[in-house]
C-alpha cells in the first residue's frame, strides 16, 4: 500500500563500506560468512571466502522486510525481524532507564542534582536510512546524501521516537550526536521534528560534525576519528553538569571511548563505520 507523500532526508557523512563487507559484522570486525576471512588472513585466498554481493543484499532486504510502494520506493516493515530486534533493545533500555532515572530523582532530593542525560546517534539509531540506502544501491556519496536530506525525511527507527519522548518526560535531557556535517543541521532538525521527536532540538542539544570550525573542547580538532569526536563530545556534555546514563548508537564507534554509564547497540547490517 503506497505511503502518503512526505519529506525524507539522507544519510550521514560516513565512510561507507559496501553491503558485501558490512552485512556480516560482529563487534566491529567484518566476518565473511561460512568461509570467513579471519584477522590473520584478511585477504581472501579464493572466491569462496567472499560472500556473493547479490545474495548479501537480498538477505539485508529480507531482514528489513523490504516493502516496495507503487512508485518504486523501498521501506522497512514494522513486522520485520529488524523491527522485532529493535523493539527488544528498546524494551531493555526502557527497563534500565526507569531505574536509572528513578535513582537520579532520589539523589537529587538529597543533594545538588546532576541531571541525567541520554545521547543518541542519528542515522540508523533515531532515523532509519533504509530508503536512502536502497535508492543509492548501498553506495553512499556526499552528493547523494545532500540531495536526499534536502528534500526527504527519513522515517524514525521503529519505536525510538516514543522511547526518547518517554525518557525526556521522565527527566532525561536528550542530546543527538551525529557524524553528519554542520551544513546538514537544518535538514536534520526538520526531519527529527517531523517524525515525532518532541524534545529540544536547538544547538545545545544537537551536535553535528564541524570540520571547518571544530569546537575547542575537542583537542583533535578537524582530524578527530569518530570515536574521538563522539566520546569527546559526550565528555563535554558531562562537563556541563550531566550524567550520560545511556548512550545509543548503531556503530561500535558510536559507543566507544567512555563517557556514558551504559551503551545500547542498535542493529545495522548495511554499512560499517570505524
Amino acid at each position: 500500500m503506497p505511503r502518503p507523500t512526505r519529506f525524507r532526508p539522507a544519510l550521514s557523512r560516513r565512510a561507507r563500506l559496501g553491503a558485501t563487507t558490512v552485512a556480516a559484522l560482529v563487534a566491529g570486525t567484518a566476518v565473511f560468512g561460512v568461509g570467513q576471512a579471519t584477522a590473520e588472513h584478511s585477504v581472501p585466498r579464493t572466491d569462496k571466502e567472499i560472500p556473493n554481493l547479490t545474495q548479501v543484499q537480498d538477505k539485508i532486504k529480507a531482514y528489513y522486510g523490504d516493502t516496495v510502494t507503487a512508485d518504486g520506493e523501498h521501506y522497512a516493515s514494522p513486522h520485520s525481524n529488524y523491527a522485532r530486534q529493535v523493539r527488544g533493545i528498546e524494551a531493555k533500555a526502557r527497563t534500565y532507564l526507569s531505574k536509572a532515572l528513578a535513582r537520579h530523582d532520589r539523589a537529587g532530593r538529597q543533594s545538588k542534582p546532576v541531571k541525567p542525560a541520554i545521547v543518541l546517534d542519528m542515522d540508523d539509531t533515531t532515523l532509519l536510512t533504509y530508503n536512502y540506502e536502497l535508492q543509492v544501491g548501498f553506495h553512499y556519496t556526499e552528493e547523494s546524501q545532500d540531495k536526499y536530506l534536502a528534500h526527504t525525511d527519513m522515517d524514525p527507527v521503529f519505536g525510538m521516537n516514543r522511547l526518547v519522548n518517554w525518557a525526556h518526560a521522565k527527566g532525561a535531557e536528550v542530546f543527538f550526536l551525529t557524524g553528519r556535517k554542520e551544513a546538514q543541521r537544518d535538514w536534520s532538525v526538520r526531519n527529527l521534528k517531523n517524525v515525532g521527536y518532541g524534545v529540544p532540538l536547538d544547538r545545545r542539544h544537537v551536535y553535528l560534525k564541524n570540520k571547518e570550525n571544530p569546537p575547542a573542547y575537542l583537542p583533535c580538532g578537524a582530524t578527530c576519528t569518530t570515536v574521538e569526536y563522539k566520546s569527546g563530545t559526550r565528555k563535554h556534555i558531562e562537563s556541563l553538569g550531566y550524567d550520560v546514563v545511556a548512550n545509543f548508537g548503531d556503530q561500535y564507534s558510536d559507543l566507544s571511548g567512555g563517557a556514558g554509564d551504559r551503551t545500547f547497540k542498535l542493529p545495522n547490517p548495511m554499512y560499517y563505520l570505524p
